[in-house]
């Protein structure tokens, strides 16, 4: 694993990067894709940080670990390549927007749009295992981006936090919501969704209703 990370996140992680725990898990990662099928490809796994610059970033939405069927990660949480079929849980997704925003389904899963926006999608675990849900978790990933969480609560202001389920309410302990705000609903994915956990959160409406009250650019979330 080449740690090829934007200068604008290196300068604030370098102390991390360095660490013993951070090499052990570069070591850990080498030797999971060397002998096995991993995802997303190796040069996507820092794509969140890199397309949305430190001083870019205004939300951040966490997922859990990347998608572990073929043709689906992309380094960006709950998003999929273009033209890749949409899993239920972005499904759920698009349809929230839908009734939030009442704008149409889209045919892409593809989130770079929001990330250009300064939306970092960010998974808790950046690597993982095909087939094997949770494979790479507990092996240093979450040290890094819990950092990455609780660096962006302290240097920056207004910044909007969606915790979309149990796990992603957890990192809510790492930022000052005296500073930002959070928005936390069930996760998106079915089990959560149909059971009355997630459809309705109005996250999206939500979120750029804060950004207007506090003078910052709305997401066009479509």
């Amino acid at each position: 694993m080449n740690v090829k990370l934007d200068d604008s996140w290196k300068k604030h992680l370098n102390h991390h990067l360095n660490s013993e725990g951070f090499k052990n898990l570069v070591d850990f990662v080498k030797s999971e894709y060397k002998n096995n099928i991993c995802y997303p490809k190796g040069s996507l796994i820092f794509s969140a940080l890199n397309n949305c610059k430190f001083d870019d970033v205004k939300l951040v939405i966490l997922g859990q670990d990347p998608y572990h069927n073929p043709n689906q990660a992309n380094g960006l949480a709950f998003s999929v390549p273009e033209n890749s079929a949409h899993p239920p849980s972005l499904i759920n997704i698009f349809k929230e927007i839908e009734q939030d925003l009442n704008i149409e389904y889209p045919l892409s899963g593809d989130l770079m749009p929001w990330v250009n926006q300064g939306v970092l999608l960010l998974n808790s675990t950046l690597t993982v295992r095909k087939n094997r849900p949770g494979s790479h978790q507990n092996m240093g990933w979450e040290d890094f981006t819990d950092e990455i969480i609780n660096l962006i609560s302290i240097e920056k202001n207004n910044i909007v936090f969606f915790l979309w389920g149990n796990y992603a309410k957890k990192k809510s302990k790492f930022i000052d919501q005296n500073k930002h705000i959070i928005f936390s609903s069930g996760h998106p994915s079915p089990l959560s969704a149909n059971r009355g956990f997630w459809f309705g959160n109005r996250h999206f409406s939500k979120a750029n209703q804060y950004f207007k009250e506090n003078n910052i650019t709305k997401i066009k979330w479509m």
